[in-house]
């Protein structure tokens, strides 16, 4: 629970910060049409029967008001709420909340200090320098590091040989690397999942695009296939925006896990060596 709170602040900065900062440019009537490959229509000739009041607004506006239309904003934020849609906006926030948090817990968890403390081995070579091995002893099963719970199970299975402690110290650190690696293994699993529920948006949008096309009858409307095409591409941009820095973290501390795991292996030797010599 700490650590989800702890997380959940460099998200929200990173949310604020790409999607409320308002578009600086804002295309005009004219500059749409033309983005969207349509020319605005010609105003009708007036009528001097008809009173002005009546005549139909023209221009893109007036047919969206009467298509029930959806039409795209120039802000980024709303317009990426409007392409991603509630259930996509819940998804993608969800998994990259995770991600942090997981991002934040497994940095802490794979710290020197927490896996092969130098300082515990500088304490435990001090003891034994000055021939104090209870001192050392207590020293190590006091620590609640990776290196010094493997190095206390082969202390106290020492008494039965080296061999049952150095089989004790192996049980040990295969248990604490497979805690270690489980935790990164989820980190893995949104790299994974996230561009596999950006391509699902992305089918949907461009079968409801085709489904636009294919129901307006003569032309589609603009909005509706624009809007219908945004959902496409927003997907497959969200997926990837949370899929990359949750691949990138989890190769970068899975290196780092399996180094330190070596190197507990070696420096445990290496001390239990001191306690039998």
């Amino acid at each position: 629970m700490q650590y989800s709170l702890l997380a959940r602040w460099p998200f929200v900065a990173i949310l604020l910060g790409l999607f409320l900062v308002p578009a600086h440019v804002s295309l005009g009537q004219d500059e749409l049409l033309d983005a969207l490959g349509e020319q605005p229509a010609a105003e009708p000739a007036p009528v001097a029967d008809a009173p002005a009041d009546d005549a139909p607004a023209p221009g893109p506006a007036g047919e969206a008001a009467e298509s029930g239309g959806q039409k795209a904003s120039s802000n980024l934020l709303v317009w990426t709420f409007q392409a991603l849609g509630i259930p996509y906006t819940v998804i993608f926030a969800a998994l990259s909340i995770t991600l942090v948090t997981l991002i934040v817990m497994n940095l802490i968890a794979a710290r020197q200090d927490n896996i092969c403390p130098p300082d515990l081995v500088e304490g435990v070579e001090e003891q034994l320098a000055a021939n104090n091995p209870q001192g050392a002893a207590e020293l190590i099963q006091t620590d609640d590091s990776f290196l010094g719970q493997v190095v206390a199970s082969g202390l106290s299975k020492i008494d039965r040989g080296y061999e049952h402690a150095v089989e004790a110290m192996q049980e040990v650190g295969e248990e604490e690397t497979m805690k270690l690696e489980h935790n990164l293994s989820y980190m893995a699993l949104i790299g994974n999942i996230s561009p596999m529920i950006g391509l699902f948006g992305t089918v949907q949008g461009m079968i409801s695009a085709f489904r636009t096309i294919a129901t307006s009858g003569s032309t589609p409307k603009p909005d509706a296939l624009a809007m219908d095409i945004s959902t496409a591409l927003f997907t497959t941009l969200a997926g990837l925006a949370v899929a990359i820095p949750a691949i990138a973290v989890y190769n970068i501390l899975r290196n780092r896990v399996q180094r330190l795991t070596l190197q507990v292996g070696v420096t445990s030797e290496e001390l239990l060596e001191r306690f039998r010599a």
